[in-house]
Formats: C-alpha cells, structure tokens, sequence
C-alpha cells in the first residue's frame, strides 16, 4: 500500500478526470466501426471509401456499443468498490493502517563484489 493511507482513503475514488476521459469511449468506438467498414470494402475488393452510409452507420452503430459497454463496466467497478469498502468498514481489524517506511529500511545492504 502506499504510504500511509488507509484502505478507506485508497477506495475513495478521489483523483481528477482529464478533459478528455467522457469522449474517449464513443470516440475510440466511432473510429473502429469507421475503419471496420473500410476494412469490408478492401477485403471485397470495393473501393475503400465507397458506400458511406455503412460506413456512417458502422460508426454509429459501434460507437453506442462502446460506450455502452463503457458505462457498464464503470458500474460494475463501482458496485465492486462499494463491496469492498463495505467489507472493509465492518472489519477494520484486518485492514491496518500500514507505516510508512524509508528507501534505507527497504534495501539490503549491497556491496559490489569485484
């Protein structure tokens, strides 16, 4: 663990979010199903870019998918934190705060051996 938090402050769910952390999903989602219909109109021997209704629904369509799938993990991570902090606070005994140590406490003695 790292210094000196207890397991409560580590599931907190404190840390920032980047600008960019709600457009990621349907983003990363679009370009996929936009590249996956590409990648059909090569592999048939179309032009790449021909028929651009599939690939505008392709885009549409993968990218909801993504997102989707994106709030359903967020929820299960939430729901599995919530359990956790819930064990965590009806046992606190076996969950102690652990101290802090230094560099010179955690490494061995080295000498080089020439």
């Amino acid at each position: 663990m790292s210094g000196g938090k207890t397991p409560l402050e580590l599931l907190s769910g404190t840390y920032s979010k980047s600008w960019l952390h709600d457009k990621y999903a349907p983003l990363a989602g679009s370009l996929f199903g936009f590249a996956g219909a590409c990648y059909v109109n090569f592999g048939s021997g179309r032009p790449v870019l021909s028929g651009i209704q599939k690939h505008i629904i392709a885009a549409l369509s993968v990218g909801f998918l993504v997102t989707q799938a994106d709030k359903w993990r967020n929820q299960h991570l939430a729901e599995k934190d919530a359990t956790l902090r819930h064990y965590i606070e009806l046992h606190p005994e076996d969950f102690p705060t652990p101290e802090r140590k230094k560099f010179a406490d955690v490494f061995e003695y080295w000498q080089p051996i020439r």
